[in-house]
């Protein structure tokens, strides 16, 4: 109901976040929160993003049951799983091993066989599967990479935040028309960790 008064209108994405149980993707410390509206912290220093933002990026990426959708981040693995839900195949890339690892155990627990996930540098995208009718990057770029422009099909959509680590961040939609002509549109204030290059070094 507060996803509702929030602004989140798309039932099939609300049935999602209904069905995936939130608390499996938190740490046990914080668990206790999983079902208020805040970001949490996981691993690595990352965080799971507020169910609202999740809810919001996920509507505003126009999800297609036939389609399959690209994630750049996968984190904690809940995004993709909600992900999963709406689309027919979830490809999730993850810079941080020990997160890869644990999102997909919890897939498996969870019974979640339609999510394929890699190790890998998000920046480059995943150009074995492209292209993608939908992109969506859960950590904030200071500019939208351009391997992720190339693998955006035409008639897609990416859903990126966007902005400095320490500055202001924005959630920009960009859609790809049958011509491959790109449009921006600014979409609403987030704080969101910065998308780094590269595979992560974990002590």
């Amino acid at each position: 109901m507060e996803l509702r008064r929030l602004g989140i209108t798309d039932t099939e994405v609300l049935s999602a976040l209904e069905r995936v149980p939130r608390e499996a993707f938190i740490p046990r410390p914080f668990r206790e929160h999983a079902y208020e509206n805040s970001a949490l912290p996981i691993n690595n220093g990352q965080t799971i993003s507020q169910p609202y933002i999740v809810a919001y990026m996920t509507q505003m990426l126009e999800p297609n049951q036939r389609h399959k959708v690209l994630e750049v981040g996968t984190g904690s693995g809940y995004q993709a799983a909600v992900l999963s839900k709406l689309f027919r195949r979830v490809y999730s890339i993850e810079r941080y091993r020990s997160l890869h690892l644990e999102a997909m155990q919890l897939f498996e627990k969870l019974k979640i066989t339609n999510i394929t996930s890699k190790l890998g540098d998000g920046y480059k995208g995943w150009e074995e599967q492209a292209p993608f009718k939908h992109i969506i990057v859960t950590a904030a770029a200071e500019d939208v990479p351009g391997a992720l422009v190339d693998q955006l099909d035409d008639n897609g959509i990416m859903i990126i935040p966007v902005g400095p680590e320490s500055g202001d961040q924005t959630i920009l939609k960009i859609t790809k028309d049958h011509h491959g002509m790109m449009a921006e549109e600014e979409l609403i204030p987030v704080r969101f960790v910065p998308l780094l290059q590269g595979l992560a070094v974990e002590s």
